[in-house]
């Protein structure tokens, strides 16, 4: 069976953040899942990589577009080597092959009548790359930017979108196309119970895009351009079906940001629904992430970089804090204290202590040879849920299930009392603890693997400490 995973692909106006490491994380811990259930899997990231904000970006920092671009797409990879992504295609909208085939789907379109000529009049807001609606803005201003959209006028393309408003809902309704959490779902319909509007699909003034192929004096708008990679990843064109495309379209499961969810929602399954192609099968959409309960910001610095985070805890460690702090879908704050307590809470004093204790135990008391008695851990449906931070809760109940259950027994005297009842308990933790370490390997690869080694061996070692404390 296979397995379709995305993330949105992310905006190079700069380099990416814990936002941007929330999001891909999570995707790669289902996508690694999903491949122990034994899924194929085709699990796709990327950036985005034209329009107006890009260009203005490049041209703050004395950069061609192409180089600024070429310098962030870098950027990004790193962050996701450090963070041990494991994707399988990442993919730049400045790829020759994407390009190509965002031209031949506008033709597509523009031959089967979804696209006309006109003019565009209203409020552009340039950090969100979209127009807004007055019902979008508070005192004026765009929520998520706090800046006032330009009054633009200029001739456009457009495309059909309101002719897909009714199916869309329906789709919804019957569940065929899902959205979740449900606040999110509603929020979809609610909007779509207004109808829809067609939408502007080309910029005369913005250099930096995809050639619009029937008018080349217009650009693609960068949010058609950036949808079509999730076709475009695939090897897809118009005119060639590939092997990949065959075998793995549509998407299972589409993870973005709540803010980017509408667009997603509406102009993504239109384009689909006019190529005659079926709709993804899940998005779903999670919250945002505060910093001592104030929005990130580079002007306030307090954004808190992936780099920075593996500096101070290594990879795992920065996977696990990140998908704990806050259930998945809903809002979260986090700051350098709240990750540094949980760090030593959980992993330190938690895992990495019970590990210590039970294999040195072993060690010592019976040469390193106990045979691990089965034990139980469950967290499929909260996988299958998309309930990631459930899931940790489990394994963490777990780890600390077995540390109360090694002072209760108090099995340091035990081992010199009473041999058989140690060697039984002992059976029972080192069970355990490989139940922990096979859950924890989508969360945390290298930890679960080296726990699941370290504990399944015939002759057991304590080996290093996992997690050292960390102080401030």
């Amino acid at each position: 069976m296979k397995y379709y995973i995305t993330t949105p692909i992310y905006y190079v106006n700069d380099r990416p953040h814990a936002g941007h490491a929330y999001t891909t994380v999570a995707a790669d811990v289902l996508a690694r899942w999903q491949k122990q259930k034994g899924r194929d899997i085709f699990f796709e990231t990327g950036v985005d990589e034209h329009g107006a904000k890009i260009a203005e970006a490049a041209k703050k920092a004395g950069l061609e577009p192409r180089d600024f671009c070429d310098e962030k797409a870098r950027d990004f990879q790193n962050a996701w080597k450090l963070l041990n992504i494991d994707y399988s295609a990442f993919i730049r909208t400045t790829d020759k092959n994407h390009e190509k085939s965002v031209q031949k789907t506008l033709e597509i379109l523009n031959n089967k009548g979804f696209i006309y000529k006109s003019e565009y009049e209203g409020l552009y807001c340039v950090g969100c790359e979209q127009y807004k609606s007055l019902d979008d803005l508070v005192d004026g201003k765009c929520l998520d930017h706090q800046k006032e959209p330009e009054k633009m006028k200029e001739e456009s393309y457009f495309f059909k979108l309101s002719a897909f408003g009714d199916i869309l809902k329906q789709k919804i309704y019957s569940g065929e196309f899902k959205i979740e959490p449900e606040a999110r779902r509603n929020e979809v319909l609610s909007f779509l119970e207004s109808g829809l509007k067609d939408i502007s699909i080309s910029r005369k003034n913005v250099a930096w895009g995809v050639p619009l192929p029937f008018d080349k004096e217009h650009t693609v708008y960068v949010w058609v351009d950036a949808f079509l990679n999730y076709l475009t990843v695939l090897g897809w064109n118009p005119d060639d079906q590939s092997d990949n495309f065959k075998k793995f379209w549509p998407p299972d499961l589409q993870i973005m940001a709540k803010d980017i969810l509408r667009v997603h929602a509406t102009i993504w399954p239109g384009i689909l629904l006019a190529l005659d192609l079926p709709l993804p099968q899940r998005f779903f959409a999670h919250g945002f992430f505060t910093i001592n309960g104030q929005k990130m910001s580079k002007s306030l610095g307090n954004v808190i970089w992936p780099e920075e985070l593996v500096q101070k805890f290594g990879a795992d460690a920065s996977r696990y804090l990140l998908l704990s702090s806050t259930p998945f879908g809903q809002d979260g704050d986090i700051s350098w204290e709240k990750m540094m307590e949980k760090y030593n809470a959980d992993l330190a004093n938690g895992l990495g202590n019970l590990l210590s204790r039970v294999l040195n135990l072993i060690e010592k008391n019976f040469d390193g040879r106990i045979k691990a008695e089965k034990s139980d851990l469950e967290i499929s449906g909260f996988m299958e849920n998309l309930q990631l931070f459930e899931a940790l809760q489990v394994i963490k109940e777990k780890i600390n299930w077995a540390n109360k259950y090694i002072d209760e027994t108090k099995i340091w005297e035990l081992v010199k009392n009473d041999k058989p009842k140690a060697e039984k308990i002992l059976a029972e933790l080192l069970g355990a603890i490989l139940k922990i370490g096979e859950s924890l390997k989508p969360f945390m690869p290298e930890t679960g693997r080296k726990i699941v080694e370290t504990a399944s061996v015939e002759k057991i070692k304590k080996g290093e400490i996992l997690f050292p404390r960390i102080e401030n």
